[in-house]
């Protein structure tokens, strides 16, 4: 079933449309964790995708990315860890840092839930029309383009061109414009997720767009 949504609230308000369409696609995402072989928290979803963007993060990087106080990002990767989602190996340039990286394990499960996502995707593009598929392709290019540059710096309030509330840096919050990297990163950068993702076609999953939320302590 889907999930409440008061009447006309998202009428004239980007900010209340996209709040709404990402509470949809938590219904999606819950629907396609029913079918998956290994269960993750949401929590755990978050953080293996920016360590999978950004491989080689550290801990308080990672922290700093999902908003979360480093005990809790701490516990959240030794319960990884345990399930043969993440490794910890020393860091290559501090003896106090660890670097996370997925094991081949951790991928194969975001490869899973990705043909499961894009299964559930499917089912809702093919009752929307051509032009309005091409629409949302487009915007989501941009949402995620604008939201990399935001938690790059981790200023929630960053201006339009994501440089802060003035907003006159170059767009996306990294110099010359584009997607700033995840801070931390001691591998190369992926701007995108799998194929479809990068093609930006309508097969491209709109819900590879997301703004990491904070982590629970219980997570």
């Amino acid at each position: 079933m889907a999930p409440h949504i008061a009447p006309n609230a998202a009428e004239g308000d980007p900010s209340a449309a996209v709040s709404a369409a990402v509470e949809l696609l938590e219904v999606l995402r819950a629907r396609g964790q029913d079918g998956a072989g290994t269960a993750v928290s949401p929590s755990q979803l978050r953080a293996l995708l920016v360590v999978e963007e950004a491989e080689g993060i550290n801990l308080r990087s990672l922290g700093a990315v999902l908003g979360s106080r480093p005990p809790s990002v701490t516990r959240l990767c030794d319960r990884m860890a345990a399930m043969g989602l993440l490794e910890r190996t020393p860091s290559r340039t501090s003896r106090r840092e660890v670097e996370l990286r997925l094991t081949a394990q951790g991928r194969a499960l975001l490869d899973e839930q990705r043909v499961i996502r894009l299964r559930e995707m499917s089912a809702v593009l093919a009752r929307m029309e051509p032009a309005a598929i091409d629409a949302l392709v487009a915007g989501l290019s941009g949402f995620r383009e604008a939201a990399g540059g935001v938690f790059a710096h981790g200023d929630a309030a960053a201006g339009p061109s994501g440089a802060g509330p003035g907003g006159s840096g170059p767009p996306g919050g990294g110099p010359g414009g584009g997607r700033a990297p995840v801070p931390g990163a001691t591998g190369p950068h992926r701007a995108g997720g799998g194929p479809a993702a990068r093609d930006g076609g309508p097969g491209a999953d709109p819900s590879r767009v997301r703004a990491p939320a904070p982590v629970s302590d219980s997570a």
